[in-house]
């Protein structure tokens, strides 16, 4: 579990298919430079590269490698990563440690694309689009996860919705280099989920 406060932007180093036994076709192995210390990471631990929780297979000491499926790849943008890609990456969550965000679990629902940028201030207004069966689970002042940072839906219109990301955001995670057009991973807020959930039952 996850907070979506990111610590990091990490850096693809290599791309390569799926070196595991039992890895299957269409898998691959991502190895990413960061500047997290890894000593204390245990092999097996879960970091969120850009939303998606991903599984430590072996580290050195400024680096991690995981290993990615086929269904993993064509549900997100990671099938898009390339040597030289940066990542925004969080480490799990610990019990007693500060939620600065929301509870994030790192199950990307889908991939929507960046609409427009558009300067307000010291923030830039990102207008995203949303697949039709995510969109209905964001809902203006709620949650939502993009590339997986925490951030707070201003509007919704259709399957379209507005953020405000500060300077500070920007600096501190790859929506500082993002471009119109270019796919971002969401991962809805799991209460909208139970909510809608509850409402779809009470018309049953």
């Amino acid at each position: 579990m996850f907070t979506g406060i990111v610590t990091d932007i990490g850096e693809i180093a290599t791309v390569a298919p799926g070196g595991q036994a039992g890895a299957k076709a269409g898998d691959r192995r991502f190895v990413v430079r960061t500047k997290h210390d890894m000593k204390p990471i245990a092999i097996g631990a879960s970091i969120a590269c850009s939303g998606c929780c991903l599984t430590v297979v072996e580290k050195g000491g400024d680096w991690f490698a995981v290993e990615v499926s086929g269904e993993s790849l064509a549900k997100t943008h990671l099938g898009d990563w390339a040597a030289g890609s940066r990542i925004n990456l969080e480490l799990s969550l610990k019990l007693g440690d500060e939620l600065g965000g929301h509870l994030v679990y790192g199950h990307v629902d889908g991939v929507g694309k960046v609409v427009s940028m558009t300067p307000e201030g010291g923030s830039v207004r990102f207008v995203f689009e949303a697949p039709a069966d995510i969109a209905r689970f964001i809902a203006a002042k709620g949650s939502v996860a993009i590339d997986g940072i925490s951030l707070t839906v201003n509007e919704v219109d259709g399957n379209r919705f507005g953020v405000n990301v500060i300077s500070h955001t920007q600096a501190v995670t790859t929506l500082g280099q993002a471009k119109v057009g270019q796919r971002v991973n969401l991962e809805v807020d799991m209460l909208a989920r139970y909510v809608a959930r509850l409402l779809e039952h009470g018309k049953s």
